[in-house]
């Protein structure tokens, strides 16, 4: 995703690209998680998985007939529109067999701010999307169906906010503002909010306030999309989807290990809403080591 909008996208408006493409994803989550529970009650267990398969079988059919790597090869454009492209971003295009050695990537401080980053935003995100609807029926005593309600409708509330956040850093970015700002900016709001929210969701007494809270801390965390995500274009043009994959090789592991070990923190700590607390402290900690050492030039 991150080569593909780097091509076909100039600069001032690859952050809305992000958000919109984003965007899919987070729909993604409010489908499966209402869909599941409702083809499982009628279909089975093997339901959301035979659905969900063709439908992205169905995706894939229409990928394969109208994408291309660069605008240059696509049927689609307008001469126009990939002038408009083309005069918007440098030339970024990657010799063939070339690949930044993983050493000099990783000796270097904006990566591993972006690394960071990504862990963290990996970790409170996977917590939220796997553990809330058990969070809903252990705290608050709802029922799963009921459960997946309250735990789809933050996740369309980020589609939306995840595109505003796009919106308003390329209009910064347009406005003169430099791209370090705006990334430090956007960053901060999207790890500082869902810090504090899940604070307050310590206190929350109802599960439509938790719902509230929940909501909230999604919606500022899309706003790391104009932040770590695609500061990885900023830092690395020709390489952003080489540094993508290392990152989110890291974030992966941060999730898998927040997703499975959740259960287990609670145990040990006593409570969802210590574990709650401690996710909240490592957005904070991530926060500082981002506008230390993130950066909106380019590095490589």
């Amino acid at each position: 995703m991150n080569t593909l909008l780097s091509r076909w996208f100039p600069s001032h408006e690859r952050a809305t690209a992000v958000g919109m493409s984003m965007a899919g994803f987070h729909l993604g989550n409010v489908a499966g998680l209402v869909l599941t529970p409702i083809a499982m009650s009628s279909i089975g267990i093997a339901g959301p998985f035979i659905f969900f398969s063709s439908l992205g079988l169905l995706w894939l059919t229409t990928w394969a007939y109208g994408v291309t790597n660069d605008p240059n090869e696509s049927q689609f454009i307008s001469k126009s529109e990939l002038r408009l492209i083309q005069a918007g971003k440098s030339n970024t295009t990657l010799k063939k067999g070339e690949l930044l050695p993983l050493r000099l990537l990783l000796s270097k401080l904006p990566t591993w701010a972006i690394i960071v980053a990504n862990v963290t935003n990996n970790w409170g995100y996977f917590v939220m999307l796997s553990w809330m609807p058990v969070y809903f029926k252990t705290v608050f005593n709802v029922n799963l169906k009921q459960a997946a309600w309250f735990s789809a409708v933050p996740w369309g509330t980020m589609a939306i906010s995840g595109y505003i956040a796009g919106l308003v850093s390329d209009f910064l970015v347009k406005a003169g503002c430099s791209v370090t700002l705006v990334r430090k900016i956007m960053q901060s709001i999207g790890f500082i909010g869902p810090g504090v929210s899940l604070l307050l969701l310590n206190y929350a007494k109802t599960p439509v306030v938790a719902s509230i809270f929940i909501t909230a801390a999604l919606s500022f965390s899309s706003f790391s999309q104009a932040g770590f995500l695609l500061n990885m274009q900023d830092i690395a043009p020709q390489y952003a989807g080489f540094l993508h994959g290392i990152a989110n090789s890291a974030g992966t592991l941060a999730a898998i290990v927040s997703t499975i070990g959740t259960g287990y923190f609670v145990q040990w700590l006593g409570s969802f809403q210590a574990f709650l607390t401690v996710t909240a402290g490592l957005y904070f900690a991530s926060t500082i080591f981002w506008n230390l050492y993130a950066t909106g030039e380019r590095v490589f």
